[in-house]
């Protein structure tokens, strides 16, 4: 390890890539990568690092002077012609996965962390920077590998970051990879690589059906990676997920239980929640304490309630006060694509509107989402422009799409973004789930390509304050750019 130099990154622009480029960078390595010549979210956080050699292409000119290649499953992965030619040369080859995990246990920096693991079919992103925004308030200087391109609250702003503190601090992965050992080729759970003492879990649900085919597989997942915990680790789960209750009762270490029911160790008094555009207050009680303490965030959301609460668990057992983890959330402003408000928009939309981007791509987001938005503006017409991501998620998951509207006027459905891990899938389309839409009461309308979406705007007189969110986990966002 110690002789690792110049690491390069295979797909370098990818949300789980950028944040391991940028620790690399800060850890006084040279970093290089590759990546598709289109535009990226994750574009501006690169340069803001200083991260300029990235070649547009995959070929093995720029493995001159590597130590060390990253590579992505993205971009055919292991077959990648970047990753065979580094194989023929005997450069080491890890996957992202392998490199959170190598970077968490620190040996790569010679230093030596204690983990911090959040997962969850939803809120890990947001969970994870709430987390890193809490230590860095407090100055415990931790690093962390956040999953979206900026973080308003951080350090630089950025999602990745080397610290000085003890704490390391990782979003992890429940989606499977291929890697390489002894030569063969094997396939893992990406956030089994990592080997935290503290892992949070926000969610269990059915997702990534392309590699899950039940919620029973997707449950022995979660759970292997609780069970990596060691005796002295703490499992902070949402008790109100019954799978997730399932699995504390299967772990050998000390476990803490969140959410809305009284039956959790800590719990959020629904009945008391205030919610308005600018944040949320609410009120949490503690191990049935008699007495309730109030938190508030400069976020909305019920969900934003529930992954704050999971942070204010880990803050307790870190010895921190209610106080103090209330000092450092309240600074949390949010994270890219999360219910994020778009002030500079295509100046060929619609200016009198109001412009919000979502990553939602699953169901129980779009509805958390959506209920939120309309909270936030319970008498504006409010319009959702929908990308459906990857065949297999959309025909795995169709009736709950077909009904995950509800909360909005009108909804605009493109193309589905497909992913580079599957095939086209003709059984299944956006213009099936306008149809399933529309028998769901839903006001429903089918743009196949962004481009088709802009046209519709423009050609729409919308009534002043009029709310469009763009959502999806593709490239829905560039709309608005």
């Amino acid at each position: 390890m110690n002789n690792i130099k110049r690491i390069h990154f295979v797909g370098i622009k990818g949300v789980g890539m950028t944040p391991l480029a940028i620790i690399a960078k800060e850890a006084g390595m040279e970093v290089s990568g590759s990546d598709v010549d289109k535009k990226f979210i994750t574009d501006s956080a690169l340069s803001q690092a200083g991260i300029t050699e990235i070649s547009s292409n995959f070929s093995s000119v720029s493995l001159d002077k590597v130590d060390l290649v990253i590579t992505t499953i993205a971009h055919n992965g292991l077959n990648n012609p970047e990753v065979s030619e580094a194989k023929k040369r005997n450069i080491p080859v890890w996957t992202q996965a392998q490199a959170v995990g190598e970077f968490m246990n620190g040996s790569i920096f010679g230093g030596n962390f204690m983990g911090i693991s959040i997962t969850g079919t939803h809120g890990k992103t947001t969970t994870t920077a709430m987390a890193a925004t809490l230590l860095q308030q407090l100055k415990l200087d931790p690093s962390y590998i956040i999953g979206t391109s900026s973080i308003d609250s951080l350090q630089d702003k950025l999602p990745g970051y080397l610290g000085k503190g003890k704490y390391f601090i990782a979003e992890a992965d429940e989606y499977v990879n291929e890697y390489e050992e002894n030569g063969q080729r094997k396939a893992k759970t990406k956030f089994l690589w990592q080997h935290p003492k503290y892992l949070i879990m926000t969610s269990l649900e059915l997702d990534h059906p392309d590699v899950y085919s039940s919620i029973e597989e997707i449950k022995e997942s979660f759970l292997a990676f609780a069970k990596q915990l060691p005796a002295e680790g703490v499992f902070i789960y949402n008790g109100d997920d019954v799978n997730l209750s399932e699995i504390a009762k299967r772990v050998v270490c000390k476990t803490i239980s969140y959410g809305f029911s009284k039956n959790n160790d800590y719990f959020i008094d629904k009945s008391k929640i205030e919610e308005t555009i600018d944040g949320i207050k609410f009120k949490i009680v503690v191990n049935h304490s008699s007495e309730a303490v109030d938190f508030s965030l400069q976020i909305p959301g019920e969900h934003n309630a529930l992954n704050a609460l999971a942070v204010i668990c880990l803050a307790g057992d870190l010895g921190l006060s209610f106080t103090q983890a209330q000092s450092g959330l309240q600074a949390f402003k949010g994270s890219k694509r999360r219910l994020e408000k778009i002030s500079f928009i295509n100046p060929s939309l619609p200016q009198n509107v109001i412009y919000y981007d979502d990553y939602a791509h699953h169901p129980t987001e779009i509805k958390a989402t959506l209920r939120t938005l309309r909270s936030m503006y319970p008498h504006n017409y409010i319009i959702c422009i929908f990308q459906p991501h990857t065949y297999s998620r959309t025909k795995a998951l169709f009736n709950d799409f077909a009904h995950a509207f509800s909360g909005v006027d009108e909804v605009v459905l493109t193309d589905i973004f497909a992913s580079a891990r599957e095939q086209n899938d003709d059984s299944v389309s956006s213009k099936m789930l306008a149809s399933a839409i529309e028998k769901a009461g839903g006001k429903v309308l089918y743009e196949s390509t962004l481009s088709d979406v802009i046209k519709y705007l423009q050609s729409k007189n919308y009534p002043a304050n009029t709310v469009v969110v763009t959502m999806g986990a593709g490239d829905v966002y560039k709309i608005l750019s």
